[in-house]
């Protein structure tokens, strides 16, 4: 224990540094549990698209979307979101929505705009595309 004491006060800089992330760490851990958005994998995914008739939502560019997306979804690039023309999607407020992009970071994003205009059943595809694409689920280029 003394060693480590010596060590932080001869490196207060890498120790201020080190807490500094551990704080940042831990706060973003509990944001994303209190923000409400659920996140869910492929799998549950499906069985949402399946089960209760959720729309699937991406929020990627045109030309992303066009190499390859889930079959039936909706493109709503993020500028949309950021610009709130959301009117061709209203309709879907209190149905299920999952929100794709590459990676599960955008469509984060999304869903928490979406949650401040009084969009209620939100679900982000953790992993986004990239995931659904690793586990050889199918993708349509229509």
């Amino acid at each position: 224990m003394q060693e480590m004491i010596e060590f932080f006060q001869a490196n207060i800089w890498l120790a201020t540094a080190w807490v500094i992330l551990f704080l940042a760490v831990v706060f973003t851990s509990i944001r994303a549990s209190i923000n409400g958005v659920k996140k869910i994998n492929h799998q549950q995914a499906t069985m949402l698209m399946n089960r209760q008739d959720a729309v699937v939502i991406d929020v990627r560019g045109d030309g992303e979307y066009k190499k390859g997306h889930i079959l039936g979804s909706k493109l709503m690039p993020l500028s949309k979101f950021k610009n709130n023309d959301l009117a061709s999607i209203e309709k879907y407020k209190d149905t299920p929505i999952i929100v794709v992009c590459n990676s599960g970071m955008t469509s984060n994003q999304a869903c928490q705009m979406m949650q401040k205009l009084g969009f209620n059943d939100l679900y982000n595809l953790q992993g986004g595309i990239t995931e659904w694409r690793n586990a050889n689920l199918p993708l349509t280029k229509k």
